[in-house]
């Protein structure tokens, strides 16, 4: 009888001893299966390139495949609740845009998730900046001629953009704002339809993607005052800014990785620290560049304060100039 006591003893303190440990096995075990990145967007577009160029060394970073999982509609919203509502587990992540996090929320407060407590943020991927395009016949050749002009002529001059509310059409107007202007507004559906009106003449300015815009650029049919990063860009290091001529000027899209909310702290340094090395990474680095897009990174903090500064920013300029999506 006492011997069984001491058996029992002894399996019940071996017991206590594999339990003080399994917790941390497990969390070191992270990833033990593939990791789901959905993407609010459809197959094909800047967003889901940018997102299998990511996952494919983000898979190799962290030591299991990172599958992606195109859930398109609603602006970004449908894919960007989704991953809201998914288990905080680490198994599913969210690369979400500054249209699901920034404009998205400031423009429309009745999107089924809180861009600001229903995510973890954990890093910051990469930024777009757009380019400002002019026609050939424009009497602009600088971004200050343009100012100038156009301060010259209130009223009379115009500019095209994708549509109400998108980004195009926010950082036209922040322009605006900014410079003291008065430009007459020209929705489109896409700049691809706006792109044979600015050729002619027809418009006169457009904040377009560096990606859509810098080919016609290149091809002679439009010229290019400037970029919209707050500092030169190495995607074309000797174009000016915007915000040489208006101080602190700057528009982008952004692109970053988020887990649902009250995913781990530990989990969440993991992804971050597998993203930042798979974005230092020459093939990814060189896979963005031709995107128009430029690698960022660093920590959760500096991304959740990034995207709250974006955000705050995008709210005053849609409170001031009354912009709607419709």
């Amino acid at each position: 009888m006492k011997r069984k006591h001491i058996i029992q003893l002894a399996a019940a303190s071996a017991a206590v001893f594999a339990s003080a440990f399994a917790a941390p096995a497990m969390a070191q075990a992270y990833p033990s299966r593939p990791i789901r990145m959905i993407v609010p967007f459809p197959a094909g577009g800047a967003t889901d390139i940018l997102a299998r160029a990511l996952s494919q060394k983000l898979g190799e970073k962290i030591g299991q495949p990172v599958v992606v999982d195109n859930r398109p509609g609603a602006g970004g919203t449908i894919g960007a609740d989704a991953a809201s509502k998914s288990p905080a587990d680490g198994y599913t992540l969210l690369l979400a845009t500054s249209s699901t996090h920034s404009i998205g929320p400031a423009i429309n407060p009745k999107i089924p998730y809180n861009a600001d407590t229903d995510f973890t943020p954990i890093a910051y991927v990469a930024s777009s900046p757009n380019v400002v395009l002019v026609p050939n016949s424009s009497p602009s050749r600088t971004m200050k001629e343009f100012i100038d002009h156009a301060r010259k002529n209130p009223g009379r001059l115009n500019y095209a953009s994708s549509g109400n509310g998108t980004i195009v059409h926010l950082t036209s107007e922040y322009f605006k704002a900014q410079s003291g202007t008065f430009i007459l507004h020209i929705p489109y559906r896409g700049t691809a339809l706006a792109m044979p009106d600015l050729i002619s003449g027809k418009v006169d300015v457009l904040f377009d993607s560096f990606v859509t815009g810098m080919p016609h650029v290149r091809d002679g049919k439009l010229r290019a005052l400037a970029v919209t990063t707050l500092k030169r860009t190495s995607l074309a290091p000797d174009m000016p800014t915007v915000s040489e001529t208006l101080p602190g000027f700057e528009s982008v899209t952004w692109f970053g990785v988020y887990g649902p909310k009250g995913l781990p702290q530990d989990l969440a340094a993991k992804v971050n620290q597998a993203v930042n090395a798979a974005l230092a990474d020459a093939d990814v680095k060189d896979r963005f560049a031709r995107l128009g897009a430029e690698p960022t990174g660093g920590s959760p903090a500096a991304f959740a304060a990034m995207v709250k500064a974006d955000t705050a920013k995008w709210k005053k300029i849609i409170a001031e100039r009354k912009i709607t999506a419709d």
